[in-house]
């Protein structure tokens, strides 16, 4: 079966190229006497002619395992805020939310407080380690506030570790937040908890 194989191999190489003999091979000239003299000889070259190979990608539609979150509704009471700013007459209720994908141990999040400056409200929140471990499961935790106000660039600073998931690169993770609002201008604290 392997020589099969091999024989294969040789007619697929054979079939797949181009080949064309550029020189003949020539044997090394010997001429024996009492010292024997030689002259170099010629191995034949050839010329190989191969398959053009163009790299891309293309779009292809597969079956791939996804993780289905289950997500229920309950009532539970969420802090909400009322911001009525000076030359501003149209406010719309936001629903802040911080999530954080943790692996390992369990974790809990707290949005702790808001803090507008200028044009910006900044939600500082604190993601912290429990005891609890979770094994190679992973969870999904959240705090949220409701904010009334008008529209603003709203940015998510989170006190602690980083987790290590993809899920978690759309906040600013901070280790010291005094150090992050000592660089804030014009700020006012108008949430905390």
């Amino acid at each position: 079966m392997k020589k099969l194989a091999g024989i294969f191999m040789i007619i697929l190489l054979v079939t797949s190229c181009d080949v064309q003999q550029k020189k003949e091979a020539k044997l090394p000239d010997v001429d024996v006497d009492v010292d024997v003299d030689t002259e170099a000889g010629q191995l034949p070259t050839f010329d190989v002619d191969w398959a053009d190979v163009n790299v891309g990608t293309k779009t292809k539609t597969v079956k791939v395992p996804k993780v289905v979150v289950v997500m229920e509704e309950v009532e539970v009471e969420v802090p909400y805020v009322d911001v009525d700013m000076p030359n501003s007459e149209e406010r719309e209720e936001l629903t802040l939310t911080v999530e954080a994908e943790v692996t390992g141990k369990e974790h809990s999040i707290d949005i702790k407080e808001i803090i507008a400056s200028n044009d910006k409200v900044y939600v500082i929140s604190e993601l912290k380690e429990t005891d609890q471990t979770l094994g190679d499961k992973k969870l999904r935790v959240s705090d949220r506030v409701i904010l009334n106000a008008p529209d603003l660039n709203v940015k998510h600073i989170i006190m602690g570790k980083k987790p290590d998931r993809v899920f978690n690169d759309q906040y600013k993770y901070v280790k010291d937040i005094n150090t992050f609002k000592s660089g804030l201008k014009k700020s006012r604290v108008i949430f905390t908890k």
